[in-house]
């Protein structure tokens, strides 16, 4: 008897995701399986970790496993658990529809996706296994009943644009997926399902380690009685399918890449390879395994809110919780792994690990390990996987240099950056170092928000004239850590956009100190008289050395918040003071010196604020400024009004 029976329509984007699947987007279809027993396995993990947490939870946990059923008259493949269940509002939100943000954006990188390697990352990116059922099904049954409930549930989809959903008064506990599949099709790499050879392949290949037992009726032929009474017959015998063997309690040379593989494409829920494998085992006052990966590519939701950081907690090979963000802090929130504890209690929570001695070391030890093992990969012959590694995860990375002070050295020395060095290739900050000129004493940078920007800045002219290497800092998280991280190596981090500029060596100050002096006299007045008329924008006006060819660039004091920083906290809905800056001059440029001449000739008059022409120019090369570093006017329009008059005074 069933009751309560709807038709629901899919998300429309979730639809068009189907479409792909049933479309074959890449050859291995046979990974639908190693899908369905990873989230039967992940039941299991769930409905004992329940048990131990809710001693009211009346449920049979002696036998818990997973079981393949196969009718091959009418060529059904059924996967079962009897795990922790679905509710019917669970049903709807994780299966039904697909909750995820980026669908769309799924959809048109597979469309877009040059090779069936390239699709299988980016599936993997946007974790939507379940639905690679529908690459060999033409019509998937989900039925489900959650531990504690009454009332179970069926969905059922042939991956058009519906669904059906309905409630059911008799339903076993845990959930059961039956797969009506299609023919098989050996030229399109879809094969027949049905087969107890194939079967066993594909367990063995991803699912051997589940710790769980995946299980299933197999025909054996037996011999009963002797001579001429002999005679054979077949029966159904249940036999276990993977080893169950926990991949981080066996030694390193006892494990393959291939089992690595896949193990890591189960704790991710992705479809990747790692990048780097790192086990570890800790005996002594505290006794812990793990089992870490670095993965190949980000996923897409890194830098979102949603994101679920942490690697997968156990205790003495029994699961107690997914994402333990304590055991791995935000700016390694790419790391996937298993971490087996021995002495922790199986009741634990969230709020007991937070003040959890051992896990706070263990944590330590985890992050020390991860970062020396970025480190290994710096080297010459892993350098492939390094700059893979940086590309993927720098910007994430580079946050602890904010949040982890104990790791921050390290974290400088596996960084790189771009630079005015190479337009291609990173420098990482020892190499920096290592290519200093004689007499630098600080390690010299720009933040930006393109390399293009920051290349073309006026800040940069008279670094490029002394051949001195500057850091291109690009991302956001860059404008936040120089302020907080003072040196490398002895060596000061010295932003060229702040502060005054000294390039010079003693020698060619000696030769230029008379010069300096005239030209401050000289331009004493009109200096003051700037200083006066922007006075709304800038807080000084002065002369500098840090300009060639540009007539005027906008500087910050040391402590001083830069624009793209003050942006930033305002789009975070902080309230920032804005911050008056120092407006420097070029006084060898045609420009300059022309406003200077011109202030002298009429100096009562411009005092007096009798020569708008005068305060128009004033303006003009402030707003330039401005314009030249990427900023934005505070009045545009007047801005081009007041050039368009010029402009056409000059026709």
């Amino acid at each position: 008897m069933t009751e309560h029976v709807e038709q629901l329509e899919f998300q429309a984007e979730t639809h068009q995701l189907l479409e792909l699947m049933i479309h074959s987007v890449y050859s291995n279809k046979d990974t639908f399986l190693r899908e369905l027993i990873s989230n039967a396995s992940d039941a299991l993990d769930k409905l004992r970790l329940e048990s131990f947490r809710d001693k009211d939870l009346h449920v049979d946990t002696a036998d818990l496993h997973i079981e393949l059923a196969v009718d091959k008259d009418n060529r059904i493949l059924t996967v079962m658990d009897n795990g922790i269940g679905m509710s019917r509002a669970e049903v709807v939100d994780l299966i039904g529809t697909l909750a995820k943000s980026g669908t769309a954006e799924l959809r048109k990188k597979l469309n877009d996706a040059k090779s069936e390697a390239a699709a299988e990352e980016l599936i993997g990116q946007f974790g939507i296994g379940f639905y690679s059922t529908f690459m060999v099904a033409d019509k998937v049954t989900l039925t489900t009943r959650k531990a504690g409930e009454t009332e179970g549930t069926r969905w059922a989809s042939e991956g058009q644009s519906t669904y059906t959903i309905e409630t059911l008064d008799d339903a076993p506990q845990g959930t059961t997926v039956a797969l009506h599949l299609k023919p098989a099709d050996e030229d399109d790499h879809l094969f027949d399902y049905t087969l107890e050879w194939k079967l066993r392949e594909i367990v063995k290949k991803y699912s051997d380690f589940i710790a769980w037992p995946v299980r299933m009726q197999v025909e054996r032929t037996v011999t009963e009685g002797e001579g001429e009474d002999k005679t054979e017959k077949t029966i159904l015998e249940e036999q276990t399918l993977n080893s169950m063997k926990a991949l981080w309690t066996r030694p390193k040379s006892e494990v393959s890449d291939e089992e690595y593989k896949e193990f890591y494409k189960h704790v991710s829920h992705g479809w990747d390879d790692p990048l780097e494998i790192i086990p570890m085992k800790a005996e002594g006052t505290f006794e812990y395994q793990a089992l870490l990966f670095i993965p190949s590519h980000a996923p897409f939701d890194l830098f979102t809110r949603e994101h679920k950081r942490g690697v997968q907690l156990y205790v003495k090979r029994v699961f107690i919780m997914d994402n333990c963000e304590e055991l791995m802090p935000e700016y390694l929130r790419f790391i996937k792994g298993v971490v087996d504890a021995q002495d922790l209690s199986l009741n634990v929570s969230r709020e007991i690990l937070q003040q959890d001695r051992q896990i706070q070391m263990i944590r330590k030890r985890l992050v020390r390990k991860v970062l020396s093992t970025v480190k290994d990969l710096q080297g010459a012959e892993n350098q492939e996987n390094y700059l893979t590694f940086w590309k993927e995860f720098g910007r994430v990375l580079k946050e602890g240099l904010l949040s982890d002070v104990d790791n921050r050295e390290t974290i400088l020395q596996v960084s790189s950056f771009a630079s005015t060095n190479s337009d291609e290739e990173l420098t990482t900050l020892a190499q920096y170092v290592e290519r200093m000129k004689d007499g630098q004493d600080a390690i010299y940078y720009m933040t930006g928000e393109t390399r293009q920007q920051v290349e073309s800045s006026p800040h940069m002219e008279a670094f490029k004239a002394k051949g001195r290497e500057v850091l291109i800092l690009i991302d956001p998280v860059d404008e936040m850590w120089v302020g907080s991280v003072p040196e490398f190596d002895g060596k000061q981090f010295r932003s060229i956009a702040k502060g005054e500029v000294d390039l010079e060596t003693e020698e060619e100050k000696k030769e230029s100190e008379a010069l300096r002096e005239q030209l401050d006299k000289d331009f004493a007045e009109v200096l003051t008289w700037l200083g006066k008329a922007l006075d709304e924008s800038v807080k000084e006006v002065r002369l500098t050395n840090r300009l060639t060819t540009s007539p005027a660039c906008l500087v910050g004091d040391v402590f001083d918040f830069t624009p793209m920083l003050e942006r930033m906290y305002r789009a975070s809905g902080q309230l920032v003071p804005e911050t008056k800056r120092i407006l420097e001059l070029n006084p060898t440029h045609p420009l300059v010196t022309g406003l200077r001449d011109a202030y002298d000739t009429r100096k009562e008059d411009a005092d007096a604020g009798r020569v708008p022409e005068l305060t128009e120019t004033a303006e003009l090369l402030y707003g330039t400024a401005v314009l030249a570093e990427g900023g934005e006017l505070k009045d545009p329009a007047r801005f081009a009004q007041i050039l368009t008059e010029r402009l056409t005074r000059t026709l």
